[in-house]
């Protein structure tokens, strides 16, 4: 009998879990000050969220009553208001770095997900620190959070004797939800005790199932709301005043004007009017030896929010708008480039998303950049010449993405590059699934793309890709193939480094999905790989991997691994010719992690890692060491020094034919070279308050590449000396950037930016190996730029403007 009872209860108790919890809303006609007091009338008498259940890491269990949290949620014809009680038995000890806008640091969270449409499709996410930080996202299981989509709302937390407060005023505008008169909406609320690591929400979200934005609860109540017009004005005005050595000192004044406009209540259209970049983060260059271009990382707001559906099918590379120019100048005898750019003007750009509440997806994404010149010097007679490196061109972006059945998706993707006139264009049209079994526990996944290139004669190719994985349980699993032919070219408007070629691809885990008395997490990998040239059958790469991660119950995380390439691979890429390869021995990879418990003041991360490769003396081995210290919940520091070495490595330097030709080289010469890399960075955080913040970036990078012999590659693959190459391909390439930067929320949606920076970079054939030297010579050469910068964002809402002036009449 008792066994019965027992099993009952289990039913019962997973049974309530599997249900969606709901939480009825109140209207109030009452003003709401916005101060963490929860004090007004409105919150009396108001349906509790409360019985907290654990996300991570003991996924179900109760939240303690020690630190009970209670939500009410209430609202009016504006907006909706989240009152938030986080009890704690021991509120000296709550964690409170006050940081940056969507970086919490060390801090508790609390935070609230909405989805208007309550179709488990997205999430609308925010979140306050109890340092009064504020976050927001979109979630949805495809892409995860996207802390790139930033809204403007009101919030304030407050510390006292039993826990700390959160209110929080959300504006219809921030949200999307339909015109009906009665809604349920999905929701969810959120909080982190930080100092344990312990992440509750108040309906459960079952880590043992793939999905996260459909386990939602639901919230009621609403009525008689209607979605408000969403039209937002963000002009702008920056001052820069730019300096070098040697060169005139210079100030610029620059304005222009963001839109943001709800064209209905699921699609909203985004531009932006005479751009303005120039306070963007740094690209931390590398000496790139490689025979692919550098991949640089994203900064520009507009490019980088709200970009999920644009990022489908993994085809688009928003940098290429605004890069550097595509034509390289033909040159006559004794003609230099005088004078060229390092990136091509945006005239604008402006992008349409949403979703229909029947889950179709469409995104329009649309950008000029301006005819660009470079100019050419006879450096005989100093005449000059003006030669176009970039047209007047337009991008375009178009996404379809149907979802079905709440966790599933079919998309339709097209990018296209116009150039006006005789230049290159370019078109790449994908199909993409993603496909998921209703209890979200298999997937199945692909996409077929298509790529023209349109010049003198037309260049086509296909790139396809199909897996199939088990999403759920302590044991996973997951197998794929890809097939790419020569001729897929995306790289207009994406990028894509690897062609020709056919692979297979599998992986194998276990996870444990509740702590135990070591662990808080725990994860085994094993992966297996292996990689066709398409045309000869040659093996282009292979791996057999092994590696575990996991975190103790103190918090403190490790990983490690290790890398069999089992078998001798074919390098179609490094000889830069058609048909060429260079064979790359066998070799094992091992690497390790080790990351402390940031909630400590010292934190340290560290990072080696060896590959020894099967030649005499061909291995590679580096770190990477980055301590911590929190002085306070104002002041953070960081610094990282990294150091790696490849020896003997075999790589490109030169090619040409007897007539000295390089595009179809018939001699193809190689270095065995050893490379060195060392780099500095350090990062500092000084936060007057939740809306202030000083910031400090400084990266200091030299890598270099010392040719020991020269070598030629034989058709075989093989490489052999090549002593009568004299020239020399010795490479260095140090550089140096420091930004020091203000940042003053001065208002909702509002901004003042002030940013200096100082920067140099320099390329050298001759290696002076005195570290001290190479960085002094760099911070005291004509190449140091310093750019001092003001710039004063606005938010203005057509709303709270139209309502203004309906008070004042």
């Amino acid at each position: 009998m008792k066994k019965v009872v027992f099993l009952c209860f289990l039913f019962c108790l997973s049974f309530g879990y599997s249900q969606k919890k709901a939480l009825q809303a109140q209207s109030t006609s009452q003003s709401i000050t916005i101060d963490g007091k929860l004090d007004e009338t409105a919150w009396e008498n108001v349906p509790i969220a409360s019985d907290f259940i654990m996300f991570e890491p003991d996924n179900g269990k109760p939240i303690p009553e020690s630190q009970k949290t209670e939500i009410k949620v209430i609202y009016n014809n504006d907006a909706i208001y989240i009152g938030a009680m986080m009890y704690d038995h021991e509120p000296n000890k709550i964690l409170k770095e006050i940081s940056q806008r969507d970086n919490f640091g060390t801090a508790d969270i609390f935070g609230v997900f909405i989805n208007g449409f309550n179709d488990g499709q997205q999430n609308f996410e925010f979140f306050v620190s109890a340092a009064d930080v504020q976050g927001d996202c979109i979630m949805t299981d495809a892409i995860g959070e996207d802390y790139s989509w930033d809204a403007v709302w009101i919030s304030k937390a407050r510390i006292t004797d039993k826990g700390w407060i959160v209110e929080m005023k959300i504006p219809y505008a921030a949200l999307r939800f339909s015109a009906e008169n009665k809604q349920t909406w999905g929701i969810n609320f959120f909080r982190e005790v930080k100092r344990e690591r312990r992440k509750y929400t108040w309906n459960l979200i079952n880590t043992k199932i793939g999905t996260f934005t459909q386990q939602n609860g639901e919230l009621t109540g609403i009525e008689n709301i209607k979605p408000p017009t969403r039209l937002f004005f963000m002009p702008y005005a920056s001052y820069y005043l730019n300096a070098a050595d040697g060169q005139k000192t210079y100030g610029t004044i620059k304005g222009g004007m963001d839109i943001k406009y709800g064209i209905n209540d699921a699609f909203t259209l985004d531009a932006i009017l005479v751009p303005d970049f120039g306070q963007t983060k740094y690209d931390d260059q590398i000496l790139n030896l490689s025979p692919f271009e550098q991949q640089f990382n994203e900064n520009r707001a507009f490019f980088t929010e709200g970009t999920d559906l644009f990022n489908k099918g993994n085809i688009f590379y928003s940098r290429r708008i605004g890069g550097a120019p595509t034509i390289d100048p033909e040159l006559n005898d004794h003609e230099e480039v005088y004078e060229t750019v390092q990136n091509v003007n945006l005239i604008n750009a402006l992008k349409v998303s949403g979703r229909t509440k029947n889950g179709l997806g469409i995104g329009i994404l649309n950008a000029v950049t301006e005819k660009t010149f470079a100019t050419i010097k006879d450096t005989i007679s100093g005449d000059t010449r003006k030669i176009v490196v970039e047209p007047l061109t337009n991008y375009n972006v178009l996404v379809l993405d149907q979802r079905f059945r709440k966790n599933s998706s079919i998309t339709f993707i097209n990018t296209n590059v116009t150039r006006n006139g005789h230049y290159r264009d370019a078109n790449v049209s994908g199909l993409v699934w993603d496909l998921n079994t209703k209890a979200n526990t298999y997937n199945l996944s692909g996409n077929i793309k298509y790529s023209t290139i349109n010049l003198d004669e037309n260049k086509t190719g296909v790139f396809s890709t199909i897996g199939f994985a088990e999403t759920s349980g302590k044991y996973r699993y997951s197998i794929g193939s890809d097939f790419v032919t020569k001729g897929y070219d995306p790289n207009d408007l994406g990028i894509n480094f690897y062609t020709n070629y056919y692979n297979f691809y599998g992986n194998a885990n276990y996870r444990i999905l509740n702590p135990t008395k070591l662990f808080n997490s725990f994860k085994v990998n094993y992966n297996m790989y292996a990689e066709f040239n398409k045309e000869s059958g040659k093996v282009q790469d292979n791996n057999i991997e092994a590696n575990v991660n996991l975190s103790t119950v103190k918090n403190n995380y490790y990983g490690g691994g290790i890398t069999v390439f089992p078998l001798v691979s074919h390098d179609y890429y490094e000889p830069r010719a058609d048909n060429r390869y260079v064979i790359i021995p066998r070799r094992i990879e091992a690497w390790g992690s080790i990351s402390t418990n940031y909630n400590h003041k010292f934190a340290i991360d560290i990072n080696p890692s060896i590959a020894i490769a099967d030649e005499p003396g061909r291995m590679a081995y580096g770190f990477d060491i980055g301590p911590r210290y929190r002085f306070s919940d104002k002041l953070l520091m960081v610094y990282t020094f990294s150091f790696f070495r490849k020896n003997n490595n075999k790589g490109y330097i030169d090619g040409y034919d007897d007539d000295g030709n390089e595009s179809t080289p018939e001699t193809i010469v190689f270095a065995n070279r050893n490379v060195i890399t060392y780099s500095n960075t350090i990062t500092g955080k000084y936060a007057l308050n939740s809306a202030m913040t000083l910031n400090l970036a400084l990266r200091q990078y030299w890598s270099y590449a010392e040719n020991n012999d020269i070598l030629e590659l034989q058709q075989d693959g093989t490489l052999t000396p090549y002593p009568q190459y004299t020239e020399n391909k010795n490479s260095s390439f140090y550089s140096w950037n420091a930004d020091l930067s203000y940042s003053w929320w001065f208002a909702p949606g509002s901004q003042v930016s002030v940013l200096y920076r100082n920067s140099a970079s320099n390329f050298e054939r001759i290696i002076d190996k005195e570290f001290k030297g190479n960085v002094n010579a760099l911070l005291n050469n004509d190449a140091l730029k310093h750019i001092f910068s003001v710039s004063v964002k606005y938010f203005i809402d057509y709303n709270a403007v139209k309502n203004k002036f309906r008070k004042r009449a």
